[in-house]
């Protein structure tokens, strides 16, 4: 049986597996009740088994929810900046070699249209350029979070 696209499957919602091995031990022990005790005791039987299934959600969803709450409590602490994928070092890396062979061309063309002058001014740029790329992906040496004061000059706790 094929589940229509879009559908969350149990497995994602619960966080259980249809192959879970307590569940399917107690499925198991509650058809053979049912077949040992007859139809009059099905619906106990029945009530049974949906019991425990609702209790191994109900755990299932509890610590989903304080993982939940966990993370949420990290993102609190680090402070209102999180962690973004492209602050990684491999990315200032590659923009510092790929500015150091750009380099080479552009000091070549600066040099020669505009002499010592030019030169500088090639280096100058690409200077900056290197300074606002490592402004942006580390965070603030003054001033930013965990530098101690707040706005009016007060210390912070």
């Amino acid at each position: 049986m094929r589940r229509a696209p879009g559908f969350p499957s149990v497995v994602r919602m619960t966080g259980m597996d249809a192959r879970d091995a307590d569940l399917k031990k107690e499925l198991n022990a509650t058809l053979q009740a049912r077949r040992e005790l007859g139809e009059e005791y099905e619906p106990a039987l029945v009530e049974s088994f949906l019991e425990k299934v609702d209790q191994r959600i109900e755990g299932v969803v509890d610590r989903r929810v304080r993982r939940q709450l966990a993370e949420q409590q990290m993102v609190v602490a680090r402070g209102a900046r999180s962690p973004k994928p492209t602050d990684s070092w491999a990315e200032r890396f590659g923009f510092g070699i790929v500015s150091l062979v750009l380099a080479i061309p552009l000091s070549a063309i600066g040099a020669y249209y505009g002499h010592l002058p030019g030169l500088f001014v090639t280096w100058a740029g690409i200077a900056g350029v290197n300074a606002v790329q490592a402004a942006r992906t580390t965070p603030r040496p003054f001033g930013g979070r965990g530098s101690g004061s707040s706005r009016n000059g007060e210390w912070q706790d």
